[in-house]
């Protein structure tokens, strides 16, 4: 009895043993990091600096892979069904995890028990913008223009973050302009520019440049308050007098349900260490965003907490499931 007692404990031994060297032998092949959207969108931009910095941390090529399409949907049901291995990641946001389980009946994946949270990144405040040649400087004129204008005036959006904010500012200011969804931010850009929408709700990130060339015009910021990056702008809360008239973006890093906690402890180690630098506190801020970061543990209990908070935010803009 004794004898076998102490051959499975020396099993026992073993296997942690080979778990552990597993463990620390990882990665020794590329890491696929997958993101919902195009390229050029904010959240691509963002995985682009992630990848450089794990890269130069790990020692392996980090691909960044960007499957755009039916709101995250197409990405977020290949990484949940890749083996939990740390090599395959998501740079994902709020669209795909606390906007998708509202907007859609039915998905292919569950957004919290089919990943393992790994940390959180940033925010993304979204501003409402118009076509550069649009006739309006503000939210009012914007009002009275759709008004003006029965039937010629449409929003686009390529997240949910879009969406839900640009369908709420159509509800509560009574504009019927027509929504034109869009597979990701950059395609809505390009035809806010060409006149073929007539007002989005964009995030900063992707929008900076052709805000900066005048070919698009910000009017106010979705935020409850006043954004530190862009503070000329008022709110829509302030300007169209919708009190609790508050949305924004958030980002974060994922893997399949399953990862171990090794693997996890270290990936949610060196984005914390890249986020706490202050080079790449200035780069996020350049670019419209928020450096916020949070581990896996609190990153998945903030999760947690948007599924409820977005699922209202749905709700108050009087969307129906698709």
């Amino acid at each position: 009895m004794r004898r076998s007692i102490l051959r499975r404990a020396a099993a026992l031994l073993l296997l942690a043993a080979c778990h552990g060297a597993m463990a620390q032998a990882w990665p020794s092949r590329p890491i696929h990091l997958v993101t919902a959207f195009g390229a050029g969108s904010a959240s691509d931009i963002v995985a682009r600096m992630i990848a450089e910095d794990l890269r130069a941390a790990f020692g392996q090529p980090v691909l960044v892979d960007n499957k755009p399409g039916a709101s995250g949907i197409i990405a977020a049901e290949a990484v949940a069904k890749s083996p939990p291995d740390g090599y395959t990641l998501f740079l994902t946001t709020n669209t795909v995890h606390s906007g998708n389980p509202h907007l859609f009946k039915k998905l292919p994946y569950d957004p919290i028990k089919d990943f393992t949270a790994i940390a959180r990144v940033c925010y993304f405040p979204f501003v409402l913008e118009v076509n550069g040649a649009l006739p309006v400087k503000s939210v009012a004129e914007l009002a009275s223009y759709a008004r003006a204008n029965p039937g010629k005036v449409s929003y686009g959006y390529g997240n949910s973050t879009g969406q839900v904010a640009s369908a709420a500012f159509n509800s509560l200011m009574k504009l019927d302009a027509a929504a034109v969804p869009y597979k990701s931010s950059p395609q809505v850009l390009t035809d806010l520019i060409g006149g073929q929408i007539s007002f989005t709700f964009g995030d900063l990130a992707s929008s900076q440049a052709q805000l900066k060339a005048g070919r698009i015009r910000a009017l106010a910021v979705s935020t409850e308050q006043r954004s530190a990056l862009a503070p000329e702008l008022p709110t829509v809360a302030a300007a169209a007098g919708l009190k609790g008239f508050d949305l924004a973006a958030w980002v974060g890093v994922l893997a399949p349900a399953g990862l171990s906690e090794d693997i996890r402890a270290r990936l949610s180690a060196q984005i914390g260490a890249m986020l706490a630098r202050k080079d790449v506190v200035d780069k996020f801020t350049a670019m419209g965003a928020e450096v916020a970061p949070a581990d896996g543990a609190a990153f998945d209990a903030y999760m947690k907490q948007q599924l409820a908070v977005w699922g209202r935010k749905v709700q108050d803009a009087g969307i129906q499931p698709e």
